[in-house]
């Protein structure tokens, strides 16, 4: 069946140009990078920038006006935690307590559909028992988002016609704006779950109510609420017929302004009414707020966009935007006192737009290379133009076909999926190598009779069987990464699902699509030598008009001319023709190379970023080219000195061995995500105002570096059931500035320079970049000093964009990492008050704090009944780690949970007999009183605001004045309420936050550079195990103890990879068994794998040691070109380590499928014999096995260098490729010594 397929294609080659064309259309129309693509329609596959690894999980949100931590969780929290464990699919409850509200997190299992769990809470939530909650409250389901939903932050400012920040709005003002015109109008773009709002003043009417007029006039505060709230009240009246015409009759009474609400009767006597004006003052006012947004020390208002579950982030961002585009019109703008027109206008300062395109930059510019790499890798070894061409033009037709499946299934495109594609270039190539290979080899031996298609088809046909089985073993030996469960199995089942679409996509290209192609490029025809030197001419004619526009490849288009013209005059040969042709391509796609890939940084000039590129790429392909040539030679030895050489291989095993053993781990490298997240927490007890002063200071200390472009702070929390945070929690998004300043689509700009080296500004001025060697002196220039700016006074749209000027780097020469920035940021944030914090970034923060409840990646979960032991034995873990190697001391922190001040207000029943009042007298008082009651809404169009009643601020600031509060008393005069109750101080929850009803506290630790996070937490067990051993630390009854964060994460990983990894190598074994029916022939090839992983172990050694690479290359520390440093054992690694055990394979199995063959057909009957088939066959393979080493080696070589975003998670991939195929090139040799030994044996017997 499948030789039938591959005979009808060659046969009808329009078929396949067909077939071809629309795989093509289709993979465009579906490919992620937002290409322009004219007349065909853009549906491209969802895109982001990391895999959502959060739990499946939902959030019930319950509002208790007004209420304790203590007080929602015993009466909210814990009965309906208990409540919601009984549903289907449940696997944990994760709940936190605070000042008027509960969050719970039902986490359910992984197979558990999204919209099924919703429907399943409410079900719950709509049948509890009547009395389960206090009257009043209602739960509410979240919004259905995940972890990774907040996609764009926004502020709203006021600007003038320059752009500038004007300000001249009140905050209450613009709250006003953002809640009832902006979240509404972004709300309905498509794919939006829910717009929250934070920061500012919800406006407010209230009334402050003078006790002493109450006595006066015999009035008591249930007099005034019921007053208010019957003044505030619209009706309808049915309708009335008039004339035969219908009238709709309305009633309004609506509170519409402060004078209505002062002219509203309390109560009237002998015809005398008391209006509320007269017993309280009537202002408007902000309401009570738990969230302050800060932009660079003021104080702003601003929103958060989330997008829907499963919808595609980029869409929902774009779709965002044009809302904002549509609805900017009509925003409100005002004229201020000095002139200026100030407009008000939606400001981002958070918007993932730019981290998913820069990543997938990176992605599209490491596929780019290695194609390039692809192209020239082929062209030299296979030696044959044609044939170069057709297998690396087919290679992004699999590229485009991934795309299509992506699309199909609904497989996400984000860093770690479309590394699938990266790390599998080499294999896909394979394929189109051996194929391409065997077909010129056919071409050269066939008889003058035989058709090109005959012959096209016996080439594909003898080595189908070998490419399905190579193919297979890499398809297969991935199957088990789909089996991976939790945040590892989120993580790298998109990649397992591109790297195996990609590998079927390229054995469908080279069975289906390579074979009649090649069969149409290497037929032979009888060109006329008038149409051929026709054609040279107009080559030269092309290369000339190119170069008179500045196109420099003209050269080359006339350099092809030139030599076709002089082979047709036959000054050339044929065979010299097509050298010349060969190294043209080749210093063509080196140049290239050089001028994308920049290996030795944009700084360097292309001429040493070509020389550099040159060595690499030829030096590479130079000592392949020399091991091919001395193959024969070296394989004579080894098979002369068997146990001699086999030392090499088990040495190196046995070596590679060792290394894991002693190679520390973690969960997962983090992305580099171009933001930091900043989470320092103040002391519990500081209020609004003391929060807002430290994170205005916050703000603005780190908008002083200059590295950092915007910085916004926020504490408390949104107006969302998302962002649980107290208002001692802060959140600093600080985005820092590109390290090069790059154009609207995100690519590095050049900008004009004057003859002295200067930065030239649109205003003429010039700026002094102590980063460009030509601007450092000052004294050599014609202006003066003071006329000369520095780095901090421009930004890079005043400077003057020129493609032949220079790159423009916004950091300062000491500052060569995000590193070093982050240390700035750690140096100025140093505040009393405030906590340390560690390094962390917003997506990655917001995953570990819906993952383990807690601000960091690491940390101790202390479960327990009692808070106060929970503190107390989670301050004692805190002084322990502070002692543990590898732990940062400044990272420490225990959550200080009993550190909220609390006012008691004791009730004495005894006193209330006395008077005759109840205890619900006395809270109503209270409640209104002091906390001031919410008693109504006033309906103003599509606005509403609350009416709150309750006493001046004077007359509550303190326990004396509350104490003052008066009591009515029925019959007799009001009391103050010092005469039945007392008032008593205590340190009480600021939070309390539980998971399954046990109460949880956090001990929040980090580790140091150089430390990896297993290691760390495992010298943390030690101590902590000896500490307790010793007695100086005591575990108290009822608590435990467990490590959690990205630790837990590590040992399910752990767990599953001891399963997985096995089960791959068991899966190649007997894939190898089924294609050879041979135990010995299998265990030969397979062989192959065990030097290969010792070989990436070996690479991942060297990362580790500061002698490898560390010299200088053209001004370029290599190991700063490489990314060298210390490599721990990650998913990331171990997925790595899988993809290498089937490229391993391939060129065993071509090694041992060729042997076999040979085998067969010389039927050897000695030693010298079997030693010379062995030879033979050897001779035939190496260059394709050669080749698709080169492929693989040089492929990886770009992601290896890469710097950009998404480089951290696909460097410690394509490490144990590299290394291990490097290394495995001893298996070229160690598969023919096996196989001559087990023969020799037989031949021997």
């Amino acid at each position: 069946m499948l030789n039938k397929g591959i005979k009808f294609l060659i046969e009808n080659k329009i078929i396949a140009g067909l077939l071809l064309l629309l795989l093509i259309g289709w993979g465009l129309t579906n490919a992620p990078f937002n290409w322009n693509l004219g007349i065909l329609p853009n549906n491209p596959v969802a895109v982001d920038a990391i895999p959502n690894i959060g739990e499946n999980q939902q959030i019930v949100f319950t509002k208790w006006e007004g209420r304790s931590p203590q007080d929602i969780e015993d009466q909210i929290t814990y009965p309906l935690t208990t409540s919601l464990l009984g549903i289907p699919g449940v696997k944990t409850i994760r709940s936190s307590s605070m000042f008027g509200f509960s969050s719970i997190y039902i986490i359910f299992e992984e197979d558990i559909e999204f919209y099924w769990s919703r429907s399943r809470i409410l079900e719950k939530l709509n049948s509890l028992p009547a009395n389960l909650l206090p009257q009043g409250v209602n739960p509410s389901l979240g919004p259905d988002a995940t972890g990774l939903g907040q996609i764009f932050w926004y502020t709203l400012e006021g600007r003038d016609q320059n752009e500038k920040v004007t300000g001249g709005w009140d905050l209450q003002e613009l709250r006003s704006i953002q809640d009832y015109y902006v979240k509404y109008a972004l709300s309905g773009a498509s794919g939006v779950s829910e717009v929250a709002s934070i920061g500012g003043y919800v406006q407010e009417y209230q009334i402050d109510v003078n006790p002493e007029k109450m006595r006066q006039y015999d009035i008591n505060l249930q007099q005034i609420v019921k007053a208010v709230k019957e003044s505030n009240r619209d009706i309808g009246a049915q309708t009335l017929e008039i004339n035969q015409a219908e009238y709709v009759v309305r009633g309004l009474g609506y509170v519409k302004s402060i004078e209505d609400i002062q002219n509203a009767v309390v109560t009237s006597n002998d015809y005398t009414s008391i209006r509320i004006k007269d017993v309280a003052n009537v202002h408007l006012g902000p309401e009570t707020r738990r969230g302050i947004l800060d932009k660079e020390g003021a104080e702003v208002v601003g929103g958060v966009v989330v997008a829907r579950y499963g919808a595609n982030p980029m869409e929902v961002i774009t779709n965002v935007k044009k809302q904002i585009e549509k609805i900017k019109g009509g925003l409100p703008s005002k004229e201020l006192k000095d002139g200026r027109t100030s407009q008000l206008t939606i400001v981002p300062f958070y918007d993932r737009t730019q981290l998913i395109q820069e990543t997938l930059g990176t992605l599209n510019e490491a596929l780019t290379m290695e194609i390039l790499i692809t192209v020239l890798v082929i062209i030299i070894m296979v030696y044959n133009l044609r044939a170069s061409l057709l297998i690396s033009g087919l290679l992004p037709v699999a590229v485009l076909m991934v795309f299509i499946s992506m699309k199909f299934f609904n497989v996400t495109a984000n860093i770690v999926a479309l590394s699938g594609i990266a790390i599998a270039i080499g294999t896909m190539v394979d394929m189109g190598i051996i194929l391409s290979e065997n077909i010129i080899r056919h071409l050269e031996k066939a008889k003058r009779s035989l058709t090109i298609n005959h012959i096209v088809y016996q080439a594909t046909s003898e080595v189908s069987g070998a490419i399905i089985t190579a193919v297979l073993t890499t398809i297969i030996s991935f199957i088990p990464v789909f089996t991976m469960t939790g945040a590892e199995g989120k993580l790298f089942r998109p990649l397992a699902f591109t790297k195996t679409m990609a590998l079927v996509a390229s054995l469908v290209v080279a069975l289906f699509l390579i074979p009649p192609f090649a069969a149409l490029l290497f037929k032979k025809r009888n060109h006329r030598k008038n149409l051929g030197f026709i054609f040279n001419i107009v080559l030269i004619m092309l290369g000339i008009v190119a170069i008179i526009f500045g196109k420099y490849l003209g050269i080359v288009l006339i350099t092809f001319g030139v030599v076709q013209l002089l082979q047709q005059k036959n000054i050339l040969s044929a065979a010299k023709a097509n050298l010349i042709n060969i190294l043209i391509s080749a210093l063509v796609i080196v140049y290239f190379l050089a001028t994308y890939w920049r290996p030795l940084g944009i700084t360097q000039n292309i001429v040493l970023n070509f020389i550099f590129v040159a060595l690499v790429v030829f030096g590479i392909l130079g000592g392949l080219t020399l091991f091919k040539n001395y193959y024969t030679r070296i394989l004579r030895w080894t098979l002369q000195h068997k146990l001699l050489f086999l030392c090499i291989p088990i040495i190196i095993v046995v070596f590679g061995f060792f290394i894991m053993k002693n190679t520390g781990k973690e969960f997962m490298p983090s992305l580099n995500e171009g933001s930091f997240l900043l989470m320092p927490t103040s002391l519990p007890h500081a209020g609004v105002e003391q929060n807002k002063r430290i994170l205005q200071q916050l703000d603005m200390a780190v908008a002083n570096i200059p590295e950092i472009e915007t910085v916004v702070g926020k504490a408390g929390r949104t107006e969302s059931a998302l962002d649980p945070a107290p208002l001692s929690m802060y959140e600093n998004i600080i985005q820092y500035k590109p390290e090069y300043a790059l154009n609207a689509e995100g690519e590095k700009q050049r900008f004009q320079v004057n003859e002295e080296g200067y930065f030239m500004l649109q205003n003429g001025g010039l700026v002094k970049n102590p980063n460009h060697v030509g601007s450092i002196s000052v004294e050599n220039s014609s202006k003066p000093s003071k006329d000369i700016l520095t780095l901090m006074d421009v930004t890079t749209s005043q400077l003057i964009p020129d493609k032949n000027g220079q790159y423009y780097r916004n950091w300062r020469p000491e500052i060569q990492s995000p590193d070093d920035i982050w240390n700035e940021i750690v140096r100025v944030t140093k505040l009393p008050g405030i906590t340390s914090a560690p390094k962390l970034q917003p997506i990655e923060t917001r995953l570990i704090m819906l993952q383990t409840g807690m601000r960091a990646p690491m940390g101790i979960k202390v479960k327990g009944q009692n808070l106060k032991e929970i503190e107390a034995f989670g301050l004692k873990l805190e002084d322990i780690l502070k002692r543990v190697e590898g732990v940062k001391k400044e990272a420490v922190f225990a959550d200080r949970i009993v550190g909220k001040p609390y006012l008691l207000i004791d009730i004495k029943r005894d006193q209330l007999v006395r008077y005759g009042i109840s205890i619900d007298d006395v809270q109503r008082v209270l409640e209104v009183a002091v906390g001031g009651m919410q008693l109504s809404q006033t309906v103003e169009g599509r606005e509403r605001y609350g009416i709150r009643v309750r006493y001046p601020r004077e007359l509550r600031d303190s326990p004396e004045d509350l104490k003052n509060i008066y009591i009515p008393v029925k019959n007799g005069k009001p009391i103050p309420l010092s005469e039945v109750a007392d008032i008593n101080y205590e340190k009480g929850p600021q939070a309390i936050k539980s998971e399954d009803t046990f109460l949880v506290g956090y001990v929040l630790f980090d580790k140091q550079e150089g430390f990896a996070e297993v290691n760390v937490v495992e010298n943390a067990q030690k101590l902590i195990q000896q500490q307790i051993r010793e007695g100086n630390l005591k575990v108290p009854s009822g608590i435990n103890y467990e490590f959690t964060g990205n630790y837990e994460n590590q040992l399910r990983a752990e767990k599953t990879l001891s399963i997985v990894v096995p089960l791959s190598l068991f899966i190649i074994f007997m894939i190898l068994y089924f294609q050879f029916k041979s135990t010995t022939t299998s265990l030969m090839v397979f062989s192959g794998i065990a030097v290969a992983f010792a070989g990436g172990f070996v690479m991942i050694w060297l990362y580790g040691q500061e002698w490898f690479l560390n010299f200088n290359f053209f001004g370029e520390n290599l190991r700063d070109l490489f990314n060298i440093k210390t490599i721990n054992l990650s998913v990331a690694v171990w997925v790595g380590f899988i993809a290498l055990f089937g490229i391993a394979t391939d060129d065993g199995v071509v090694m041992a499928t060729y042997l076999t063959q040979t085998f067969k057909k010389n039927k050897p009957k000695n030693k010298e014999e079997v030693r010379k088939s062995v030879i033979e066959a050897g001779e035939k393979r190496i260059r394709p096995c050669l080749m698709t080493t080169a492929t693989t080696l040089l492929a990886l070589l770009p992601i290896l260098t890469s710097s950009g975003r998404g480089s951290d998670i696909m460097m410690p991939m394509a490490i144990p490729s590299f290394g291990g195929m490097l290394v495995a090139l001893i298996t070229l040799f160690v598969v023919p010594v096996l196989f001559s030994w087990r023969e020799e044996t037989k031949v021997r017997s």
